[in-house]
């Protein structure tokens, strides 16, 4: 055994003779800290506090639920996207539309091409993917569809869509909450919006629009 070794293995002795842990001081700093010897160099040594571990697995019926939820997500958002764009583009007509009659008859005209374009491919939703679509209608235009409704079509129609809305348990007078309610839908869409999948859904979001004749 040459010399180094018998001075490293004296040092190990050394340490497990004293517990294993040294005090380790410097001029330049006043914090003692334990330490360590290794193959002839000291490394400092801090316990951390202990903390509980908590497992993140879930369920089967969990699992399951989050899945359904994130392929609703994906199936809807392309709607979304289009509502969004078309209410915007109603508004800015309606701004340069000073008379009531035109209005009204612009409205109308819109309303027959909407019909057309989105009635029947909705009609093919599921009860649970319609409450996801009415969530993130008002996540890309601030505004909720009973309002919308109301201000497109009046009040009366939009209280006649939200007895229909609330017959199939669905509040068309719902806000986005995006941290609290509609928390998981939020970070499925920042999910998507991150990946390739939302270049096509805005790719299916522009076909949808360029289906539809402006008067």
């Amino acid at each position: 055994m040459n010399m180094g070794r018998v001075v490293i293995l004296g040092i190990c002795l050394m340490l497990l003779a004293a517990g294993g842990v040294l005090a380790q001081n410097s001029p330049n700093d006043t914090i003692r800290l334990g330490a360590i010897a290794d193959r002839g160099q000291i490394f400092p040594m801090i316990l951390l506090p202990e903390f509980a571990l908590n497992s993140t697995m879930i369920n089967a019926a969990e699992r399951e639920r989050r899945n359904r939820l994130r392929n609703d997500v994906y199936q809807v958002y392309p709607y979304a996207l289009a509502a969004a764009a078309m209410f915007k583009e109603i508004n800015d007509n309606l701004d340069r539309i000073p008379e009531r009659r035109e209005r009204k008859r612009y409205l109308k005209t819109m309303d027959k091409q909407l019909d057309h374009l989105f009635k029947d491919p909705l009609k093919q939703l599921s009860i649970d993917q319609g409450h996801v679509l009415i969530k993130l209608i008002d996540r890309q235009t601030g505004r909720n569809c009973y309002s919308i409704i109301k201000e497109l079509k009046g009040g009366l129609s939009a209280v006649v869509w939200q007895s229909v809305g609330v017959f199939f348990n669905n509040n068309l007078n719902h806000d986005y909450d995006p941290t609290g309610d509609d928390k998981e839908v939020e970070e499925i869409v920042h999910d998507m919006e991150a990946s390739t999948a939302y270049r096509y859904q805005v790719y299916q979001q522009q076909t949808l629009l360029r289906n539809v004749k402006r008067p």
